[in-house]
């Protein structure tokens, strides 16, 4: 795992992904958070000797750039935005994707 990411400085994938999902989706949240600590043990990771340390990302985003869109929709759209990023090691995301709408209504039903 890279140092910085051990310091909780985002490294530069994380850089990288929160650059394109700004531009992209103009989110009014969005919240990224590395997880590759947590997989390194699995067999693709060791394989890589554990990984550069930005291999799984959960990401939470709120934008209205997802109205009128499904969920597989909204993860293709994310996917195909860090498609260099998985070419150059990214391996799993955990998305969590809703409009504004949606998260409101979420928040007021919980």
């Amino acid at each position: 795992m890279a140092s910085d990411t051990i310091l909780g400085f985002p490294g530069p994938v994380e850089i990288a992904m929160r650059e394109k999902l700004v531009t992209l989706l103009q989110p009014s949240k969005l919240i990224i958070t590395n997880e590759s600590q947590l997989h390194r043990h699995h067999a693709a990771m060791r394989s890589q000797g554990g990984g550069n340390g930005e291999t799984h990302f959960a990401v939470q985003v709120i934008s209205d750039a997802f109205k009128g869109k499904n969920t597989v929709q909204r993860h293709r759209l994310i996917y195909s935005a860090l498609s260099e990023e998985f070419s150059q090691g990214l391996h799993a995301l955990s998305l969590n994707t809703k409009t504004l709408e949606e998260a409101q209504r979420y928040q007021a039903e919980n």
